[in-house]
């Protein structure tokens, strides 16, 4: 098999996922739960949000692992204005990341690395993509694990 040539790995340890789940969908929700994280001095590092087949939002994101409660807990006293099922939290996660050049001219990247950490029995919690960059926040136990099969996967530098 050839090696698809990327920039880099990276990694961020130390975090935890927080999900905002079953929101109903509308302007502002974004704005809203990030604005409160922010007047808490909580900083962000990966963030997904999506809409399920009930017009659902799911807003998915990675902070410190030392802020989760803080995070937690500013959510749960705007959850029900904001109409929100739950706040879920996972502490020990982390994120592994690709990198470049420009990989929305390269098909089969993201397929690739995917396929890789699926080959070794790890989960992915959430993806986050750019024009240069594909994200993966994993449980931190297997970020050794993932580290490998990304040097296996790609031809790095």
């Amino acid at each position: 098999m050839t090696k698809i040539k990327i920039g880099g790995i990276m990694q961020t340890t130390n975090l935890a996922k927080v999900g905002v789940m079953s929101i109903p969908d509308r302007p502002g929700t974004a704005g809203k739960i990030l604005a409160v994280l922010g007047d808490k001095g909580i900083n962000v590092q990966f963030i997904v949000q999506c809409i399920d087949i009930v017009n659902n939002d799911h807003v998915v994101f990675c902070i410190s692992q030392e802020e989760m409660g803080l995070a937690k807990a500013a959510l749960e006293q705007i959850r029900q204005e904001l109409g929100a099922e739950q706040v879920i939290t996972q502490p020990n996660v982390a994120i592994i990341s690709i990198f470049g050049p420009d990989f929305r001219e390269r098909p089969g990247v993201a397929g690739a690395m995917f396929s890789s950490l699926g080959q070794r029995g790890i989960n992915i919690l959430a993806i986050s993509t750019s024009i240069s960059t594909l994200s993966c926040v994993i449980d931190a136990a297997h970020l050794d694990l993932a580290m490998a099969a990304m040097r296996d996967t790609f031809d790095l530098p």
